[in-house]
């Protein structure tokens, strides 16, 4: 099973694996917190740059994120874990409606 969370929210018993899928390490959090870093997933630079969290773009953030995906080999490793035990993909945004990690793991319950 795959969760999303903010990075910043507690961590369960029940979530598994934390894996923060963002290309920057998030403000103030410890290391110890995350099990896996994978920012190969989260949205390339340019992508995460040009969205910069505008909500006008999120229609098309999702569309070039979802292209980004399709290309990508270590989506598949992250599925696969997902389909072996609980994983938590966590981000680090303070809008918890509008993000990589939300079309992310849509992706993934679609693979």
């Amino acid at each position: 099973m795959i969760r999303v969370k903010r990075v910043y929210e507690s961590k369960e018993k029940d979530d598994g694996s934390w894996v923060l899928v963002e290309r920057l390490w998030p403000r103030g959090i410890k290391k110890e917190k995350i099990d896996l870093w994978m920012k190969e997933v989260a949205p390339s630079n340019e992508l995460r740059i040009w969205f910069s969290h505008d909500p006008a773009k999120w229609e098309e953030f999702k569309k070039k994120y979802t292209v980004e995906l399709k290309n990508n080999n270590k989506v598949r490793e992250l599925a696969y874990m997902g389909k072996k035990g609980n994983i938590t993909i966590v981000y680090a945004t303070s809008n918890t409606q509008m993000n990589g990690a939300i079309v992310l793991k849509e992706f993934l319950d679609k693979l």
